[in-house]
């Protein structure tokens, strides 16, 4: 079973396909789908598999399915340049309407798409404050009790009987959380890097490691750098 925290006071779910779910608000949250980052990557001369936003919104699918909220938050580099939403083929780009359909639908700027998608629908907003939530692609640096943020990857490993283990993870110290990147050709950062450093409580980090079943809370003490 997927773990059920609190950031803040509210109630979350963290989903081992690495979208966060608040069932007071109804509403999900995703981080860096950075969506067509293949096709970026072939414009450039880079010719990675052209599967990526594929796998994605198919991933995508599955989430909304199972929770049904009402509101959905994208937490910035939904994209991965100024220009993906227009590239983005019509099949996926019917597909995405269809997931939008009957929700309030949040595209939060991000560093690799900080103007609004071209004619995707939805709400273009440079950070959103739901409840006691707030939603921004990047951390803030002060103190920012219920903040959701994204951008680092965050990564996290452990060693286990003389195993490495090294999975994506929600981040978090029960006041705020840095997200997984939820695309599938993103790759991650572990907590314990100095981009990380002051973000959270010293004494308070818990990595929700993103299993193939579940999530496993994993205390601070227990990760590993690498």
């Amino acid at each position: 079973m997927d773990g059920v925290i609190e950031i803040a006071g509210e109630a979350a779910i963290c989903d081992r396909r690495g979208a966060l779910f608040f069932p007071e608000l109804s509403l999900l949250a995703v981080s860096d789908l950075h969506l067509e980052k293949g096709s970026s990557a072939a414009r450039r001369g880079s010719m990675l598999p052209p599967y990526d936003t594929a796998v994605t919104l198919s991933c995508l699918r599955s989430v909304l399915d199972d929770f049904s909220p009402k509101v959905v938050v994208s937490l910035g580099d939904s994209f991965h340049d100024g220009q993906a939403s227009a590239r983005m083929p019509e099949l996926f780009r019917a597909a995405l309407a269809a997931m939008m359909a009957g929700r309030d639908w949040f595209w939060v700027s991000g560093n690799h798409d900080p103007d609004p998608p071209e004619g995707v629908g939805g709400e273009s907003v440079r950070e959103i404050s739901l409840g006691s939530i707030r939603f921004r692609h990047e951390p803030s640096k002060s103190e920012a009790k219920g903040e959701i943020a994204g951008h680092l990857h965050p990564g996290a490993r452990i060693v286990q009987r003389g195993r490495s283990i090294r999975r994506r993870c929600f981040a978090t110290d029960g006041s705020r959380m840095i997200m997984p990147a939820f695309g599938s050709y993103t790759g991650s950062l572990n907590v314990l890097d100095r981009a990380f450093a002051g973000l959270f409580r010293s004494d308070g980090l818990i990595a929700h490691m993103l299993g193939t079943d579940r999530t496993y809370p994993i205390a601070g003490t227990m990760l590993r750098p690498g």
